[in-house]
């Protein structure tokens, strides 16, 4: 069931459409400033429709959910464009709402470019949230293209676990090469350009933050 909210009303003003791009390392605060705007896109009466890939159900099945606990509910889709192309045009949904949210973009292929450009021809507001490098330090997926494509991008900051400066980048723990890992604190950390060591490390003693540091990634 696709997540589709609240009615423009009939004669409203057709908006020009827009990409966004939100990025920036794990623990950034990516999936919370998605859901903020599509909160927002709500409370002014836009018409949201929500997705995120169904190999990402860490917090929530059913909703797209941020590290700090936040959520809001989406339609969970494979992580192939032909397939988020199905679910916006097969039944004419894109044709019912004025703002489409996608959650974790680094795991689809490129042809989500080509479906996010024409959504946007078509008048859409489109907001992408996703890591915009991986674990090695490369370009992950689709992200950065997007970015280049985009009339908005917004990059953020994490918390460096080892020295508490600002991080852009992802480090994973452990020991495992593979792209796609999906996991959360105990698995991955910000860190900072000095800190950073691409590939694997194995896990180590991470830096006390106060709680109030913490809720703002």
């Amino acid at each position: 069931m696709h997540q589709v909210s609240s009615v423009a009303g009939e004669g409203a003003a057709i908006h020009p459409g827009v990409l966004e791009v939100i990025t920036g390392p794990m623990f950034s605060g990516k999936s919370e400033e998605l859901i903020r705007r599509l909160k927002r896109a709500k409370i002014a009466r836009q018409r949201v429709a929500c997705y995120k890939p169904d190999i990402d159900l860490r917090y929530h099945r059913t909703a797209i959910a941020s590290h700090s606990e936040q959520t809001m509910e989406a339609a969970v889709v494979t992580p192939n464009s032909e397939r988020l192309r199905e679910a916006l045009f097969a039944t004419d949904l894109v044709s019912q709402v004025d703002v489409v949210g996608l959650d974790e973009a680094q795991f689809f292929d490129d042809g989500i470019q080509p479906l996010a450009l024409e959504l946007v021809a078509l008048g859409k507001r489109v907001i992408l949230a996703g890591l915009d490098t991986t674990f090695a330090n490369e370009p992950f997926g689709p992200v950065p293209a997007l970015m280049a494509l985009a009339d908005r991008v917004t990059k953020l900051n994490a918390v460096c676990m080892v020295c508490g400066q600002p991080a852009i980048h992802t480090q994973r723990l452990g020991r495992s090469t593979e792209l796609v890992v999906v996991g959360a604190a105990g698995m991955y950390e910000a860190r900072c350009r000095a800190h950073f060591q691409p590939y694997v490390e194995p896990a180590a003693e991470q830096l006390e933050l106060p709680e109030a540091v913490l809720a703002t990634t």
